[in-house]
C-alpha cells in the first residue's frame, strides 16, 4: 500500500514520526508503507535469517536482520533482509548494536508482494549500490524467480530449481540453490 503524503516532508522529520506497522520508508521526499506481509513472504523472509546467520554469525563475518531501518543517502528503507557485515555493524558506547544504522547494507534482499511494484523494489535495490551494497536479491515468490542484482554486472535471472544461488563473497559458504530456497514453501 502506498500512502500519498499532501506534502513532501524532509527525511528529518520522517525521523521524528511514530514508526508505523507494517513498516514506512522514506524515498524521495515520500512515505511508503511497505504491504502487510502474506505467508509467502513471511516463510521465506524467516528461512532466509536462519540460514544466512548459520553461515555468517558464528565467524562473526556478518548479521542478517528482518526488518530493519537503513538510513543513508538522504532515504530511509526497511529492507526484507538486510545483511551487513561487522566492520560497519554499528555500536554504542557499550559494544552492543546501535539501534540507528547509517549506512546501506552489504546485501539487500527484497521479496516481492502481490501488491509492490517490481519497478520500485529494483530502484531501491539499485539505490544501494550507490552506497557501496555488493549484491542485491529480488525475490519472487508467484514467479518462482529470484534476480540478482550486482553493482558492476547486468542483472542475472535464476528461475531453475537446480540453479546454485550466488551470495556475497563474505558469505560463500552459503550454499542455496532455488529449489531449496522456494522449498521452503511447502515445508
Amino acid at each position: 500500500m502506498v500512502q500519498a503524503p499532501t506534502k513532501k516532508i524532509t527525511l528529518d522529520e520522517f525521523l521524528k514520526l511514530e514508526e508505523t506497522e507494517p513498516a514506512s520508508e522514506y524515498i524521495d521526499g515520500e512515505i511508503i508503507q511497505k504491504p502487510m506481509p502474506q505467508g509467502k513472504h513471511s516463510i521465506i523472509q524467516g528461512e532466509l535469517i536462519i540460514a544466512i546467520n548459520e553461515v555468517v554469525k558464528p565467524t562473526k563475518i556478518a548479521r542478517a536482520f528482518i526488518e530493519l531501518q537503513c538510513t543513508f543517502g538522504g532515504k530511509s528503507i526497511v529492507p526484507d533482509v538486510a545483511v551487513f557485515t561487522n566492520p560497519i555493524i554499528p555500536r554504542d558506547k557499550t559494544g552492543e548494536i546501535a539501534n540507528r544504522f547509517t549506512s546501506a547494507p552489504d546485501w539487500i534482499l527484497e521479496i516481492l508482494s502481490p501488491v509492490r511494484s517490481q519497478t520500485k523494489v529494483t530502484k531501491k535495490i539499485l539505490n544501494c549500490f550507490k552506497f557501496e551494497t555488493k549484491m542485491g536479491w529480488l525475490i519472487d515468490p508467484e514467479e518462482k524467480t529470484i534476480f540478482v542484482y550486482l553493482p558492476t554486472a547486468a542483472p542475472a535471472v535464476f528461475d531453475e530449481p537446480s540453479q546454485q544461488l550466488p551470495v556475497p563473497e563474505f558469505a560463500n559458504e552459503l550454499q542455496l540453490t532455488l529449489g531449496q530456497l522456494f522449498y521452503w514453501l511447502l515445508e
